[in-house]
């Protein structure tokens, strides 16, 4: 059942460790299938030594349709985050340094970097500290997203989303690399933060049909 998906969550967690987001079995992946299943990474595992059948399925509650494995301990939140935001199918959580870093010292990431609007739709909010394996982590995920595919949970880590895996894959990518950038422009000053409209053109110019190919 669904090996498609599941080798394409795999790939998107090899992905994760190749762009240094995740180590050893850190983060997971989940993916919503057009029948409603929700597949998601098994907790626990190096992602180098998983095979599909790893994958588990379950249904939106949570209960086990498919595998041995047991799903991630964030299963909760995952799905908390699924069923709040229909338009979502793919949700990535990572503990990747330099955004988890801008998120101990500040509210939001500002759009510094054209990529991050492209990717992430906008600045990116900081959330209130949650726990792992909590729902309130998914609560704090869904109230800070602000409609963008990205959201930075303080001492925590990272939460990406969209309505397939390459979208949430992207913006957990762009989102590293506009913080690192943020970063060291501010060690070097004040770094000059894109406009309002500015942002709304850089969303524009990432649609499907302008970037990439068809």
């Amino acid at each position: 059942m669904y090996e498609k998906e599941k080798e394409q969550i795999i790939h998107t967690a090899l992905a994760l460790k190749e762009y240094r987001l995740i180590a050893l079995s850190g983060g997971n992946v989940s993916l919503r299938t057009q029948q409603g299943h929700v597949l998601a990474t098994p907790s626990g595992m190096l992602y180098e030594t998983m095979q599909p059948s790893d994958i588990v399925v379950l249904d939106i509650e949570g209960n086990t349709v498919e595998g041995t494995r047991r799903a991630s301990v964030d299963i909760e939140a995952i799905l908390y985050i699924l069923k709040k935001l229909p338009e979502v199918n793919a949700v990535i959580h990572t503990h990747q340094v330099y955004a988890s870093a801008v998120g101990l010292v500040q509210d939001r990431l500002p759009a510094a970097v054209t990529t991050l609007p492209n990717a992430c739709l906008g600045p990116i909010n900081v959330a209130p500290f949650s726990s792992a394996a909590s729902l309130e982590m998914g609560v704090m995920a869904v109230d800070y997203l602000n409609n963008k595919r990205a959201v930075i949970l303080k001492n925590h880590g990272v939460i990406t989303v969209g309505s397939n895996l390459k979208e949430a894959l992207y913006s957990a990518v762009y989102l590293e690399d506009a913080a690192k950038t943020y970063i060291m422009a501010k060690v070097l000053g004040n770094p000059a933060i894109l406009t309002e409209e500015q942002v709304e053109e850089a969303v524009g110019k990432f649609k499907p049909g302008i970037y990439g190919q068809s």
